[in-house]
């Protein structure tokens, strides 16, 4: 489909993309979309190739890469870099790895100090709060 779509204004080519105009401004300016040349008098016409190219890097920043970390994927992007390629990705899984178990730390701390909240009764120093102050710290995985 990308092939059928020659001469594409900057408006349709953000619209076929699934982006705003601004967006594929900034990866103009950021170096991850290239700036066809505007013939005199003209405006600047885009291709299928920029349409994928754009949906590149949407569908990668969706797998968490950075845009930074798009700009090397890009630099890959023949295809035949795959062991390149694949290192990337195992580093933004390591990551990604990392994310859930900072975030299952938080979980089981939030769920400690809800279950503190809803058994305090009457009027005495709320758990939460108290925690934050740093006065009596939960940490993840039990009370205390």
């Amino acid at each position: 489909m990308e092939n059928n779509l020659p001469n594409l204004t900057i408006g349709t080519l953000a619209k076929v993309a699934g982006v705003n105009v601004e967006t594929i401004r900034f990866y103009q300016r950021i170096g991850l979309l290239p700036m066809p040349p505007k013939p005199y008098g003209g405006i600047r016409r885009y291709s299928g190739a920029d349409v994928a190219r754009v949906r590149f890097v949407k569908s990668a920043q969706r797998l968490g890469f950075s845009l930074d970390e798009i700009n090397d994927l890009l630099q890959l992007e023949d295809g035949t870099h795959c062991d390149e390629a694949g290192r990337l990705a195992e580093r933004k899984l390591r990551d990604v790895r990392e994310k859930l178990a900072d975030l299952a730390r938080m979980e089981a701390t939030l769920s400690d100090l809800v279950s503190a909240c809803h058994a305090t009764k009457g009027n005495v120093s709320c758990p939460l709060i108290a925690s934050l102050q740093g006065k009596k710290a939960l940490r993840a995985g039990g009370s205390g």
